[in-house]
């Protein structure tokens, strides 16, 4: 008996060191979390480009005019319109959109986001084996808590990457259909 645990235990750590190997060789999947900035940057510019012309709309209004106090409102009012358009055309998407990093090697899964200096930061790190499934649609990858909760949904952007991600997660976590 203690020769056939022998070597089922010799033949679980070749088997092991075979897939650990494999592994060795795979590259770890990144997928970025991004909103749909594009909208908002756009929504953001015209908001400003509205409050310039605001700003200078203030001087063409008719019957406004000779009422000394009220010109010293409508100079600050739009200058404060200026300027907070100025700021808002100017605005750009930010630069520190998190990503998941799907490890084979460590079996896990890693949400790196990216400090002021730029060096990635480790947020979440989840080993596979603590995920309860994986649900992979057309356009998203959904991650289970083991009681059945949502933990995070990414968007994937190819069908190549989803069938990279099905291969890396098949042994590991349990796909849901």
């Amino acid at each position: 008996m203690a020769a056939t645990d022998q070597f089922t235990a010799r033949a679980g750590r070749s088997s092991a060191a075979g897939a650990l190997g494999g592994l060795a060789g795979a590259m770890p999947l990144r997928l970025r979390l991004q909103a749909n900035w594009r909208v908002r940057v756009v929504m953001v510019r015209l908001l400003g480009a509205a409050m310039i012309l605001g700003s200078i709309g203030l001087w063409l209004v008719q019957g406004a005019g000779a009422d000394p106090e009220m010109n010293l409102i409508r100079i600050g009012v739009s200058v404060a319109f200026l300027l907070a358009g100025l700021v808002l055309m100017t605005a750009h998407q930010p630069a520190g959109s998190p990503e998941a990093c799907f490890d084979p090697v460590r079996r896990e899964l890693r949400l790196l986001k990216r400090d002021a200096q730029g060096r990635p930061r480790t947020v979440l790190r989840r080993s596979y084996g603590s995920l309860g499934g994986v649900r992979l649609t057309a356009s998203s990858v959904q991650m289970y808590e083991g009681d059945g909760s949502l933990l995070i949904e990414l968007p994937i952007g190819s069908a190549a990457m989803r069938s990279q991600l099905r291969d890396q997660l098949s042994g590991a976590v349990r796909i849901l259909t």
